[in-house]
C-alpha cells in the first residue's frame, strides 16, 4: 500500500511538472548557470584567519518552507541533532558536547534560553535566515564566549530589490500538514524593507511500529502462539506555529546604514505520548505554548579602513507548560502548571580598524541583561493544599574581546584574540585564543591552519536556582581546545569547482555539570565530570557543469566524535568512567546531491548516525542503546516563467525507504511521508 501511495504521489507531481512545462512561455535555462564562487583560502578575509568555519549555502536555507534550522543542520553539517519527534524539541551535540555548550546568535544577539542554556532549532524557520555558519570549537571565541563545543551564527540581510516584490508558497503534506509562506519586499536606492510570515500546522498523527510493546497471538484455546509489535498512531502531537519577521534598512549613501529587525513567534504544541504509554489519548493533555518577541536596532558606519557599529535589542519570552490527566471521574486535573517569563535587554558595540593590508584590529563589547521569573503554580505542599514554587532572578552577562590579526606575507596569517566574560558578579579569567594559517601550496590553494583556546561556561539559571534541586554553589565549566586542519580548493573555469577540508580537534572540559538524583526524590546538578572530546571532521563540495544546461552539485560531511567521561566515579556502582557520553554518536555523515537541468532540479539527501547510548554506563541491555539509522529524502522541482509571475512546483518524499528509527528513547518518529509545494512570485 505504501509503495502504491508513493507511486501515485510521484506520478501526480511529475504530471503537474510536465503540464507546467508545456504552458511555459519562457525557459529559465536561458539565464544559464553560475558556479559557486571559489574562496582562495590564502587570501580570504582577515577576520577568518585560522578559523574552522562552515558556511551554509542560501539554496540550502531556502529549499522549502517546511524546513527548520534543525533540518538544515541534520542534512548539511557534521553535528548531531537530537530530536524528540516531528515538530518537537531539537537540540544539537556539537563535537560531543551538550546542547548548552553551543552558543547561538541571531544578528549578533545571543538567543540561548538563559534558564536552560540551550536553543530549540525546531523553532527557527530556515526561510527566516539569510546567512548561517558554524564556528567550530576555538573559532567560537571570535564571536562569543561559552561555546565549549562551538557556535551557530545566523543573520538576516537586506533583500536588495528594486520596487515591490511578493512571494507566496503553499505547502501540503502527509498527516494533514499545511505550511504557508508570504514575503513582501520593497526596495529603493536608500530603503530596503521586508515582511515575512510562516504558518505551519498539523494534527501530526502518523503511524509507527511500536517496538516497546508486544501483542500476543492466541489460538482457539487461548494459548499464546506468537507475538508481534503493534502499529500505533503518534498521539497528542498536534502543533500550530506562527512566525512573523519585519525588517527595515536605511542606507544614507554616505557610509551609514540603519536597521531594524523584529521577529515574533506564537507556538502551541502538544507533547506526543511516549511509546511506553498505555493510557488513552483523551486521558492526558500535555501541552507547551510559547510567545517570543525578538527585536534589534542597528547602526553601521563604514569608512575605507575602519568600521564602527552599535546594536540594541530586546527579547520577551512567555512559556507555559501544562500537564493534565483524568483523575477518574471525567475531570482533568492539573499535575503541572509551569509558567516562565523572560525579559532580556541587549547592547553591543564593535569596531574594526585596518592598517594597510597586513593588520586588522577589532574590539567588541556585548551585554545581555536577563530578568527571569519561573514558577510552578501547582505544587502540592506537605501540609496540604497547593502553592507556588519557583524563582525570580536577574543576571547580567557581559562579554568583551579585542583581537589583532596580522598577515606578514600573502601566505601566512596570524590572529590573537583576548576575551573576558562576566556573569552576575563572577568574572572568568582572561580567555586567550591563537590562530594561524599558511598557504603551503598555491597550486590547489592548499592551506594548513591551527588554533588553541581556553573557554568557560557559567551555570544556567535553572542550574543555580530551580526549585527543588538548584545548586547555587556550582562552579563554572572550563575547557581548552586544540584544532588543526588542512583545506584545498581547485577549479576549472566554466567546468568544475572542488574544495574540501579535514580537521582534527582535541578538547578537555573540566567540572562538567550533570543533574543527578538525590535521596530526597528530586534531581540536583553537580560538577562531577571531566570530559575528553576529540575526533575529526571533514567536508567536501563538488560542482560540475556537465553541459550548458546540466549541472551537478555534491556536498558531503563526516565526523568521528569520541566523547569520554574521564572523571572520578561518584560511587562504587558508577560505571560511566571511560565511557562515551549518552546521546553522542561516534560517527555521523551527510550527503546532498543536486542535479539541475534547464528549470528542473532533483535533490537527494542522506544522513547517517551511528548507535547512541541512553545511559552513561553504555549498558546495551533493555533500552540502553538506540541503533544506527540512515535517512533518505528526495525532492523534485520545476520552475516556469510567465509574463505575470514566476511559478515553482515542488514535490518531496521524506524517509524514502520508510526507515524505522528513534532519535530519543521512546519518542516515535514518522515513516515515509510526502510534501507538495506551489510557489508564486508575481512580476510588477
Amino acid at each position: 500500500m505504501k509503495k502504491y501511495i508513493l507511486f501515485l504521489t510521484v506520478s501526480l507531481v511529475c504530471n503537474s511538472f510536465l503540464l507546467a512545462q508545456k504552458v511555459s512561455s519562457k525557459e529559465w535555462s536561458t539565464k544559464g548557470f553560475t558556479l559557486k564562487e571559489i574562496t582562495v583560502l590564502g587570501e580570504r578575509p582577515m577576520k577568518e584567519i585560522g578559523a574552522q568555519l562552515t558556511k551554509f549555502d542560501s539554496v540550502v536555507l531556502k529549499e522549502n518552507i517546511a524546513l527548520s534550522m534543525a533540518d538544515v543542520l541534520t542534512f548539511s553539517s557534521p553535528i548531531f541533532v537530537k530530536s524528540y519527534g516531528r515538530a518537537t524539541l531539537s537540540t544539537v551535540s556539537f563535537r560531543g558536547t551538550s546542547p548548552s555548550h553551543t552558543q547561538v546568535t541571531w544578528n549578533g544577539m545571543k538567543i540561548n534560553n538563559p534558564m536552560l542554556g540551550m536553543t530549540d532549532f525546531s523553532m527557527i524557520p530556515s526561510y527566516f535566515i539569510d546567512d548561517a555558519s558554524l564556528l567550530h570549537g576555538t573559532s567560537s571565541v571570535n564571536e562569543t564566549g561559552g561555546g565549549l563545543g562551538g557556535a551557530v551564527k545566523m543573520s538576516t540581510v537586506p533583500a536588495q530589490n528594486e520596487g515591490f516584490g511578493v512571494q507566496y508558497v503553499q505547502g501540503v503534506g502527509s498527516f494533514k500538514t499545511f505550511d504557508e509562506f508570504l514575503r513582501l519586499t520593497y526596495g529603493s536606492e536608500k530603503w530596503q524593507m521586508s515582511t515575512r510570515a510562516v504558518l505551519s500546522s498539523s494534527p501530526n498523527e502518523y503511524e509507527y511500529k511500536n517496538h516497546d510493546k508486544k501483542e500476543n497471538i492466541y489460538d482457539e484455546d487461548m494459548n499464546i502462539v506468537g507475538q508481534y509489535y503493534p502499529v500505533e498512531n503518534n498521539r497528542s502531537g498536534s502543533y500550530k506555529d506562527f512566525h512573523f519577521l519585519q525588517e527595515v534598512y536605511y542606507n544614507t549613501g554616505k557610509g551609514d546604514r540603519f536597521g531594524f529587525n523584529a521577529w515574533y513567534i506564537n507556538s502551541n504544541r502538544e507533547l506526543p505520548m511516549l511509546t511506553t504509554d498505555y493510557g488513552e489519548e483523551m486521558d492526558f493533555d500535555n501541552r507547551q505554548r510559547e510567545h517570543t518577541f525578538r527585536s534589534i536596532l542597528s547602526w553601521d558606519h563604514f569608512r575605507s579602513n575602519w568600521k564602527l557599529s552599535a546594536k540594541g535589542g530586546y527579547i520577551n519570552t512567555w512559556m507555559a507548560y501544562d500537564y493534565k490527566r483524568d483523575v477518574g471521574n471525567g475531570n482533568m486535573a492539573h499535575m503541572t502548571r509551569s509558567r516562565s517569563k523572560i525579559n532580556t535587554f541587549y547592547g553591543q558595540a564593535e569596531s574594526e580598524y585596518f592598517i594597510g593590508k597586513k593588520w586588522l584590529f577589532t574590539a567588541n563589547v556585548a551585554v545581555h541583561q536577563h530578568f527571569v521569573e519561573s514558577q510552578d503554580k501547582n505544587i502540592i505542599l506537605q501540609e496540604g493544599g497547593k502553592g507556588i514554587v519557583g524563582y525570580n532572578k536577574a543576571r547580567v552577562e557581559l562579554s568583551s574581546s579585542v583581537s589583532a590579526k596580522y598577515r606578514p606575507t600573502d601566505n601566512i596569517g596570524l590572529s590573537f584574540v583576548l576575551r573576558e566574560d562576566m556573569y552576575g558578579e563572577d568574572f572568568t579569567p582572561l580567555i586567550p585564543a591563537f590562530f594561524i594559517d599558511e598557504v603551503i601550496s598555491k597550486k590547489g590553494n592548499i592551506t594548513a591552519k591551527a588554533s588553541v583556546s581556553r573557554n568557560f561556561r557559567f551555570p544556567t539559571l535553572n542550574d543555580l536556582y530551580f526549585l527543588p534541586g538548584g545548586n547555587p554553589n556550582l562552579k563554572k565549566e572550563s575547557g581548552i581546545t586544540y584544532d588543526a586542519g588542512i583545506s584545498f580548493a581547485v577549479a576549472k573555469e566554466n567546468r568544475y569547482t572542488l574544495n574540501g577540508s579535514l580537521n582534527w580537534f582535541d578538547s578537555y572540559i573540566n567540572d562538567w555539570i550533570l543533574w543527578l538524583p538525590t535521596t530526597k526524590g528530586f534531581f540536583s546538578p553537580k560538577n562531577i565530570k571531566d570530559v575528553h572530546a576529540y575526533g575529526i571532521e571533514t567536508q567536501w563540495d563538488y560542482s560540475v557543469l556537465i553541459t550548458q544546461r546540466l549541472k551537478f552539485d555534491l556536498n558531503a560531511t563526516y565526523s568521528w566524535t569520541p566523547s569520554i567521561n574521564e572523571g572520578e566515579p561518584i560511587s562504587a556502582a558508577d560505571q560511566s568512567v571511560g565511557k562515551q557520553l549518552p546521546y553522542v554518536p561516534h560517527h555521523s555523515a551527510t550527503i546532498t546531491g543536486r542535479l539541475s537541468w534547464n528549470s528542473w532540479s532533483f535533490i537527494y539527501k542522506w544522513c547517517y548516525y551511528s548507535e547512541r547510548f541512553t545511559m552513561s554506563s553504555n549498558d546495551i541491555s533493555l533500552t540502553g542503546r538506540l541503533p544506527e539509522y540512515y535517512m533518505n529524502n528526495i525532492t523534485v522541482e520545476k520552475g516556469v516563467s510567465f509574463k505575470f509571475a514566476d511559478i515553482s512546483i515542488k514535490g518531496s518524499v521524506n524517509n524514502l525507504f520508510d526507515e524505522e528509527y528513534l532519535s530519543v528513547l521512546s519518542r516515535p518518529m514518522p515513516g515515509i511521508n510526502f510534501e507538495i509545494f506551489l510557489g508564486i512570485t508575481p512580476k510588477f
